[in-house]
Protein backbone atom coordinates (compact mmCIF):
# COMPACT_ATOMS: atom_id res chain seq x y z
CA UNK A 1 0.00 0.00 0.00
CA UNK A 2 1.53 3.28 -1.08
CA UNK A 3 1.61 6.35 1.11
CA UNK A 4 0.43 9.51 -0.63
CA UNK A 5 1.92 11.91 1.92
CA UNK A 6 3.51 12.14 5.35
CA UNK A 7 0.89 12.04 8.07
CA UNK A 8 1.31 13.60 11.50
CA UNK A 9 -1.10 13.13 14.40
CA UNK A 10 -0.87 15.85 17.05
CA UNK A 11 -2.62 14.59 20.14
CA UNK A 12 -3.54 15.79 23.58
CA UNK A 13 -2.95 13.15 26.26
CA UNK A 14 -5.15 13.49 29.37
CA UNK A 15 -8.75 12.70 28.50
CA UNK A 16 -7.94 12.31 24.80
CA UNK A 17 -5.48 9.43 24.53
CA UNK A 18 -5.15 8.62 28.23
CA UNK A 19 -8.09 7.60 30.43
CA UNK A 20 -9.49 10.64 32.17
CA UNK A 21 -9.29 9.18 35.69
CA UNK A 22 -6.49 6.61 35.79
CA UNK A 23 -4.36 7.97 32.87
CA UNK A 24 -3.94 4.49 31.36
CA UNK A 25 -4.00 3.48 27.69
CA UNK A 26 -3.39 -0.28 27.66
CA UNK A 27 -6.47 -0.90 25.49
CA UNK A 28 -4.95 1.00 22.55
CA UNK A 29 -1.21 0.52 23.09
CA UNK A 30 -0.87 -2.07 20.31
CA UNK A 31 -2.89 0.15 17.96
CA UNK A 32 -0.58 3.08 18.68
CA UNK A 33 2.47 0.93 17.97
CA UNK A 34 0.94 -0.25 14.69
CA UNK A 35 0.36 3.34 13.59
CA UNK A 36 3.97 4.22 14.36
CA UNK A 37 5.24 1.10 12.56
CA UNK A 38 3.13 2.14 9.55
CA UNK A 39 5.10 5.39 9.30
CA UNK A 40 2.57 7.72 10.93
CA UNK A 41 4.23 10.35 13.11
CA UNK A 42 2.47 10.74 16.46
CA UNK A 43 3.28 13.92 18.39
CA UNK A 44 1.93 14.31 21.94
CA UNK A 45 0.90 17.97 22.29
CA UNK A 46 -0.01 18.27 25.93
CA UNK A 47 -0.27 20.40 29.04
CA UNK A 48 1.77 17.72 30.80
CA UNK A 49 5.34 18.41 31.84
CA UNK A 50 8.40 17.10 30.07
CA UNK A 51 8.93 14.43 32.74
CA UNK A 52 5.29 13.30 32.60
CA UNK A 53 5.40 12.99 28.82
CA UNK A 54 8.68 11.10 28.92
CA UNK A 55 7.07 8.68 31.37
CA UNK A 56 4.17 8.15 28.93
CA UNK A 57 6.64 7.45 26.09
CA UNK A 58 8.50 5.03 28.34
CA UNK A 59 5.25 3.12 28.92
CA UNK A 60 4.55 3.18 25.18
CA UNK A 61 8.06 1.94 24.44
CA UNK A 62 8.68 4.49 21.70
CA UNK A 63 10.84 7.57 21.26
CA UNK A 64 8.71 10.36 19.80
CA UNK A 65 9.03 14.13 19.52
CA UNK A 66 6.55 15.94 21.78
CA UNK A 67 5.26 19.35 22.80
CA UNK A 68 4.84 19.94 26.51
CA UNK A 69 3.35 22.51 28.92
CA UNK A 70 0.68 23.85 26.54
CA UNK A 71 3.01 24.69 23.69
CA UNK A 72 5.87 26.03 25.81
CA UNK A 73 8.59 23.73 24.49
CA UNK A 74 9.12 21.37 21.56
CA UNK A 75 11.20 18.30 22.37
CA UNK A 76 12.90 15.85 20.02
CA UNK A 77 12.74 17.42 16.58
CA UNK A 78 16.12 15.78 16.01
CA UNK A 79 14.40 12.38 16.17
CA UNK A 80 12.83 13.20 12.79
CA UNK A 81 15.86 14.94 11.30
CA UNK A 82 19.32 14.84 12.85
CA UNK A 83 20.13 18.43 11.92
CA UNK A 84 17.10 19.81 13.81
CA UNK A 85 17.31 20.94 17.46
CA UNK A 86 16.72 18.53 20.34
CA UNK A 87 14.78 21.20 22.24
CA UNK A 88 13.10 24.42 21.15
CA UNK A 89 11.90 26.65 24.00
CA UNK A 90 9.04 28.98 23.07
CA UNK A 91 8.23 30.41 26.52
CA UNK A 92 9.78 32.53 29.20
CA UNK A 93 10.59 30.93 32.54
CA UNK A 94 7.62 30.49 34.90
CA UNK A 95 9.21 32.72 37.55
CA UNK A 96 9.29 35.61 35.09
CA UNK A 97 5.62 35.04 34.25
CA UNK A 98 4.66 34.93 37.90
CA UNK A 99 6.57 38.15 38.59
CA UNK A 100 4.66 39.96 35.82
CA UNK A 101 1.39 38.51 37.10
CA UNK A 102 1.95 39.61 40.70
CA UNK A 103 3.19 43.07 39.73
CA UNK A 104 0.58 43.95 37.09
CA UNK A 105 -2.67 42.09 37.84
CA UNK A 106 -5.10 43.85 40.23
CA UNK A 107 -5.10 42.46 43.77
CA UNK A 108 -8.83 41.72 43.68
CA UNK A 109 -8.15 39.19 40.91
CA UNK A 110 -4.89 37.82 42.32
CA UNK A 111 -6.63 36.68 45.50
CA UNK A 112 -9.05 34.60 43.39
CA UNK A 113 -6.12 32.53 42.04
CA UNK A 114 -5.17 29.58 44.26
CA UNK A 115 -1.77 28.29 43.12
CA UNK A 116 -1.42 24.51 43.09
CA UNK A 117 2.27 24.57 44.06
CA UNK A 118 1.42 26.26 47.37
CA UNK A 119 -1.14 23.65 48.41
CA UNK A 120 -0.81 20.65 50.69
CA UNK A 121 0.17 17.46 48.85
CA UNK A 122 -3.12 15.75 49.71
CA UNK A 123 -5.03 18.63 48.12
CA UNK A 124 -2.71 18.65 45.10
CA UNK A 125 -3.31 14.93 44.66
CA UNK A 126 -7.10 15.33 44.81
CA UNK A 127 -7.20 18.26 42.37
CA UNK A 128 -4.86 16.73 39.79
CA UNK A 129 -6.25 13.22 40.15
CA UNK A 130 -2.74 11.85 40.68
CA UNK A 131 -1.20 9.57 43.25
CA UNK A 132 1.41 11.19 45.47
CA UNK A 133 4.07 9.15 43.63
CA UNK A 134 3.24 10.93 40.37
CA UNK A 135 2.90 14.44 41.79
CA UNK A 136 6.58 15.28 41.49
CA UNK A 137 6.53 14.77 37.72
CA UNK A 138 3.33 16.81 37.35
CA UNK A 139 4.60 19.71 39.46
CA UNK A 140 8.02 19.86 37.79
CA UNK A 141 6.92 22.79 35.63
CA UNK A 142 9.40 25.17 34.04
CA UNK A 143 7.10 27.38 31.97
CA UNK A 144 3.51 27.17 33.29
CA UNK A 145 1.82 27.63 36.66
CA UNK A 146 -1.42 25.75 37.38
CA UNK A 147 -4.06 27.22 39.66
CA UNK A 148 -7.73 27.11 40.62
CA UNK A 149 -9.69 30.27 39.81
CA UNK A 150 -12.33 30.99 42.44
CA UNK A 151 -13.80 34.12 40.87
CA UNK A 152 -16.89 34.67 38.75
CA UNK A 153 -17.19 34.16 35.01
CA UNK A 154 -16.96 37.93 34.45
CA UNK A 155 -13.86 38.16 36.64
CA UNK A 156 -12.24 35.38 34.60
CA UNK A 157 -13.04 37.30 31.40
CA UNK A 158 -11.49 40.42 32.94
CA UNK A 159 -8.39 38.47 33.96
CA UNK A 160 -8.04 37.08 30.44
CA UNK A 161 -8.17 40.58 28.96
CA UNK A 162 -5.53 41.90 31.35
CA UNK A 163 -3.20 38.97 30.69
CA UNK A 164 -3.54 39.40 26.94
CA UNK A 165 -2.33 43.00 27.29
CA UNK A 166 0.60 41.73 29.38
CA UNK A 167 1.54 39.13 26.76
CA UNK A 168 0.37 36.22 28.91
CA UNK A 169 -2.42 33.68 28.49
CA UNK A 170 -4.71 31.40 30.47
CA UNK A 171 -5.08 27.82 29.24
CA UNK A 172 -8.12 26.03 30.65
CA UNK A 173 -7.53 22.28 30.79
CA UNK A 174 -10.50 21.15 32.83
CA UNK A 175 -9.02 20.22 36.20
CA UNK A 176 -6.98 23.43 36.51
CA UNK A 177 -6.18 26.68 34.72
CA UNK A 178 -2.58 27.30 33.66
CA UNK A 179 -0.86 30.66 33.56
CA UNK A 180 1.24 30.59 30.38
CA UNK A 181 3.35 32.80 28.19
CA UNK A 182 1.90 33.86 24.83
CA UNK A 183 1.94 30.25 23.64
CA UNK A 184 -0.59 27.52 22.91
CA UNK A 185 -0.78 24.10 21.30
CA UNK A 186 -1.61 25.49 17.85
CA UNK A 187 1.34 27.91 17.73
CA UNK A 188 3.80 25.19 18.70
CA UNK A 189 2.23 22.81 16.18
CA UNK A 190 2.69 25.38 13.40
CA UNK A 191 6.34 25.97 14.37
CA UNK A 192 6.91 22.21 14.45
CA UNK A 193 5.48 21.85 10.95
CA UNK A 194 7.53 24.78 9.66
CA UNK A 195 10.71 22.84 10.36
CA UNK A 196 9.48 19.73 8.55
CA UNK A 197 8.05 21.56 5.55
CA UNK A 198 11.52 22.81 4.63
CA UNK A 199 11.91 19.45 2.90
CA UNK A 200 8.95 20.41 0.66
CA UNK A 201 7.42 16.99 1.26
CA UNK A 202 3.63 16.98 1.39
CA UNK A 203 2.32 16.75 4.95
CA UNK A 204 -1.21 16.27 6.24
CA UNK A 205 -2.25 16.60 9.86
CA UNK A 206 -4.78 15.13 12.26
CA UNK A 207 -5.31 16.73 15.67
CA UNK A 208 -7.00 15.04 18.62
CA UNK A 209 -8.27 16.79 21.75
CA UNK A 210 -11.07 16.82 24.28
CA UNK A 211 -11.10 20.24 25.94
CA UNK A 212 -10.98 24.02 25.53
CA UNK A 213 -7.20 24.30 25.40
CA UNK A 214 -7.20 21.95 22.38
CA UNK A 215 -9.51 24.03 20.19
CA UNK A 216 -6.87 26.12 18.39
CA UNK A 217 -4.91 22.96 17.64
CA UNK A 218 -8.02 21.30 16.20
CA UNK A 219 -8.82 24.34 14.05
CA UNK A 220 -5.35 24.29 12.49
CA UNK A 221 -5.34 20.62 11.45
CA UNK A 222 -6.52 19.07 8.20
CA UNK A 223 -8.73 16.71 10.21
CA UNK A 224 -9.96 17.60 13.72
CA UNK A 225 -10.94 14.87 16.18
CA UNK A 226 -12.80 15.40 19.44
CA UNK A 227 -12.84 12.62 22.03
CA UNK A 228 -15.97 12.42 24.17
CA UNK A 229 -15.83 14.54 27.33
CA UNK A 230 -19.02 14.88 29.36
CA UNK A 231 -17.73 18.13 30.89
CA UNK A 232 -17.21 19.80 27.53
CA UNK A 233 -19.97 21.20 25.31
CA UNK A 234 -19.09 19.53 22.03
CA UNK A 235 -22.01 21.13 20.18
CA UNK A 236 -20.27 24.51 20.53
CA UNK A 237 -17.53 23.39 18.13
CA UNK A 238 -18.26 24.49 14.59
CA UNK A 239 -15.72 22.80 12.33
CA UNK A 240 -16.52 21.34 8.93
CA UNK A 241 -13.96 18.56 9.25
CA UNK A 242 -14.73 17.59 12.86
CA UNK A 243 -14.90 13.91 13.86
CA UNK A 244 -16.48 13.25 17.27
CA UNK A 245 -16.32 10.01 19.25
CA UNK A 246 -19.17 8.70 21.37
CA UNK A 247 -16.71 6.93 23.65
CA UNK A 248 -14.29 8.44 26.16
CA UNK A 249 -10.54 7.90 26.08
CA UNK A 250 -8.63 5.76 25.40
CA UNK A 251 -11.04 3.79 23.16
CA UNK A 252 -12.49 7.04 21.81
CA UNK A 253 -9.03 8.04 20.59
CA UNK A 254 -8.70 4.90 18.49
CA UNK A 255 -12.23 5.34 17.11
CA UNK A 256 -11.69 8.90 15.85
CA UNK A 257 -8.28 8.04 14.36
CA UNK A 258 -9.70 5.08 12.43
CA UNK A 259 -12.41 7.35 11.01
CA UNK A 260 -9.89 10.10 10.25
CA UNK A 261 -7.56 7.74 8.36
CA UNK A 262 -10.43 6.76 6.08
CA UNK A 263 -11.49 10.38 5.62
CA UNK A 264 -8.00 11.61 4.86
CA UNK A 265 -7.40 8.64 2.54
CA UNK A 266 -3.97 7.84 3.96
CA UNK A 267 -3.81 4.51 2.14
CA UNK A 268 -4.79 3.34 -1.32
Amino acid sequence: MSKKFSLIIFTDLDGSLLHRDNFEFDEIKDYLKNLIDDGIIIIPNTSKTERETEEFLKQLGSKLPFISENGSVINGLNLLKKDLPQKLILSRDKNELLKIFNNEVPKNLIIKCKWIYLMDKNIQSNILGLSKDNLDFALDRKFTIPFIFEGTKNEKIELNKILKILGLTLQDGGRVVNLCDNVNKAKSMQIFLRFLKKDKKKIKTIAVGDNYNDLDMLKNADIACLVFNDQFKQDLINLDNLIVSNKPSPEGWADVIKTALVKIRYKD
